[in-house]
């Protein structure tokens, strides 16, 4: 089995100042190893930095990316400038991006395969809303979500898939074991019977209220194969015990 993914995205947040913050992270798990990938998906402002601040001790990624490699599209980044940048992955289809602008299915699954043509390890975001939840859709959305966003030509060592119930984003709320590895199951179900038998290694994360008070459990459930965090991973000590929690 793959090493766990415990990716962090810091969103619209991040300056110069909160480098060393990832500087300290790349000298602690230098300074004791931890058992699982560790990534942060920053700013893009902060990307070039943030590499030269994180030495190869850690990945650093993006946190979108266009679907094409060049061309009259003002304010975007191609996943050609990324990896120029010095990312080594980058998050596509997250809810915000879904939710805040628009982007379909299609959309997504165009960057996606921009992205692992490009080179970077590319993580597809998933999930469903609480009115969706509460009327017993959960896998059905996940199923289309996968099914319209996830290139049929997606290799294993280049895809992950983050699943984020909508509703347990940034609230403490986070569901239940059994929820998480229903989902989680049923995705696995719906990657291999769009990719084939080897998308049995494709990596899903959870992702949604992640705290260190809670991943060593969401870390030991089954088909999680690591986890998507968004605001302890602002927080160097907070993400690298979420980190040593994989390795526990």
């Amino acid at each position: 089995m793959s090493r766990q993914l415990v990716a962090g995205n810091w969103k619209m947040h991040g300056l110069a100042p909160q480098l060393v913050g990832i500087a300290a992270l790349a000298q602690a798990i230098t300074a004791r190893p931890v058992n699982a990938d560790v990534l942060i998906c920053a700013p893009a402002t902060l990307i070039e930095r943030a590499a030269r601040a994180a030495g190869g001790r850690l990945a650093i990624g993006g946190q979108n990316c266009h679907c094409g490699i060049a061309g009259a599209f003002t304010g975007d980044v191609s996943a050609q400038m990324l990896k120029d940048a010095g990312a080594s992955a980058v998050l596509v289809g997250h809810s915000e991006r879904r939710q805040q602008h628009g982007e379909t299915d299609a959309a997504v699954a165009a960057k996606a395969g921009a992205a692992w043509r490009g080179g970077l390890l590319t993580i597809i975001c998933v999930g469903e809303t609480l009115a969706e939840r509460s009327a017993g859709h959960a896998l059905s959305v996940c199923a289309r979500q996968i099914a319209g966003s996830v290139p049929q030509d997606l290799p294993a060592d280049l895809g992950v898939v983050g699943y984020e119930p909508l509703w347990a984003i940034g609230n403490g709320k986070v569901p239940t074991a059994e929820e998480i590895i229903q989902v989680h199951s049923y995705i696995r179900q719906c990657l291999v019977a769009r990719l084939g038998a080897h998308a049995a290694a494709i990596r899903i994360l959870y992702g949604g209220s992640v705290a260190p008070e809670n991943a060593r459990e969401i870390l030991s459930l089954p088909q999680v194969g690591g986890v998507l965090v968004g605001g302890a991973s602002l927080r160097s000590a907070d993400f690298e015990a979420i980190a040593r929690a994989a390795s526990a």
